[in-house]
């Protein structure tokens, strides 16, 4: 994929991330591209230890700077990619148990009436195993989710910015994370949708199977291939306001958090600090994306649970109320836990390949225009 030199000076790296570090990596690249001039004895003498100590800062790299990654490049979304793969399949997994418990409370609230019961009946009918039904379903399927989610969130920010040019990306930079967040999703549960019916199967149903091995197979015998996608539009529609929540309200937290609550600029603050943040507004920004996707997450457990089952039938089953209140608080813990891990990963990540961290202060349009001259 090729990228133009005005595509690489889009507004996005100014107003989502620290513009100092390149500022620095344009002063570097500059300084070290000069061929240096043998020093005359006079100028030697002349120059002075700090500009000795400059000079020799510019002619020798720092390691750090030798394999860095371009931003927007196509290095930077296969980072990109890899961070959101991480976090996506280590927090899905661990929290296996709950996701377990909250689908079966969703299917069978007679039976699973409370989070302590819930566990309590978990333990007693299906062992200490029955915590952790589904689990390479999941690590598979949200392994390519959060690949795709994250990667394409990244390039369709980008794109929608460069479409939109300066002036109108800075004013309504809200409905560029909505529309490019939107798109990622729709790619990304294309990917996720046949592991997350094996998976609610195999853990709603005990005697279904032991997991994906045998799970998979005895899925596709029964539904047809395409029943793997029978849950596909309920999963748009859980996932869809889910993800433009969570990155919209994560990128406007962040932002609000730099602006009125952090004294010390962005990129004058430490990485930890700066992915402690990250966590903190990943945390928020989870407990509204549980309340908006939830009753599109009970239909994607009951459509996936009975066979032949119709949205018309959810709704019938489950009530209205029920919809959108049928194990709300676990899921508000688990989504709100979960997302703000996810960012804390990704933006981890991000860290340790030399990227900066996602979000931060706005600079108005003016400030913006400046830097880039």
């Amino acid at each position: 994929m090729a990228f133009s030199e005005n595509s690489r000076q889009s507004l996005i790296p100014n107003f989502l991330y620290s513009p100092s570090l390149s500022r620095n990596m344009v002063d570097l690249e500059c300084s070290m591209n000069r061929t240096p001039d043998l020093p005359s004895p006079q100028s030697t003498a002349s120059s002075s230890p700090s500009d000795a100590r400059v000079s020799r800062s510019f002619l020798v790299p720092a390691p750090s700077e030798r394999g860095r990654i371009e931003m927007f490049s196509p290095a930077y979304y296969a980072a990109s990619a890899t961070a959101g793969s991480l976090s996506c399949w280590v927090t899905h997994t661990a929290l296996t148990p709950v996701d377990v418990l909250k689908c079966n409370m969703q299917i069978d609230p007679a039976k699973y009436k409370s989070i302590p019961s819930g566990f309590g009946v978990l333990l007693k009918e299906q062992g200490l195993r029955g915590f952790f039904r589904g689990w390479v379903p999941t690590l598979l399927g949200y392994s390519a989710q959060g690949a795709c989610k994250y990667g394409f969130y990244e390039f369709f920010k980008k794109y929608y910015s460069d479409i939109a040019g300066p002036e109108y990306a800075a004013k309504y930079k809200t409905l560029i994370y909505l529309a490019g967040s939107a798109s990622a999703e729709l790619i990304a549960d294309v990917a996720l949708c046949p592991m997350e019916a094996v998976k609610v199967r195999v853990q709603t149903q005990p005697g279904f199977a032991r997991g994906l091995s045998d799970g998979f197979p005895k899925f596709v015998k029964s539904e047809g291939a395409l029943g793997l996608y029978k849950g596909l539009v309920p999963l748009w529609g859980r996932q869809l306001p889910y993800t433009m929540m969570k990155f919209a309200s994560f990128e406007t937290i962040v932002e609000m958090l730099y602006k009125y609550a952090i004294p010390t600029p962005k990129d004058q603050c430490s990485k930890t600090l700066q992915l402690g943040v990250s966590f903190a507004g990943g945390y928020v920004a989870g407990v509204f994306c549980a309340i908006v996707s939830h009753p599109a997450d009970n239909l994607v457990s009951f459509l996936n649970n009975a066979k032949g089952a119709t949205v018309s039938d959810a709704v019938k089953n489950l009530g209205l109320w029920g919809l959108f209140t049928r194990g709300l608080p676990l899921r508000i813990v688990m989504i709100g836990t979960l997302t703000g891990a996810q960012w804390g990963i990704y933006d981890g990540f991000k860290v340790f390949v030399g990227l900066p961290t996602t979000g931060g202060v706005t600079p108005p349009p003016a400030a913006i225009e400046s830097v880039k001259a």
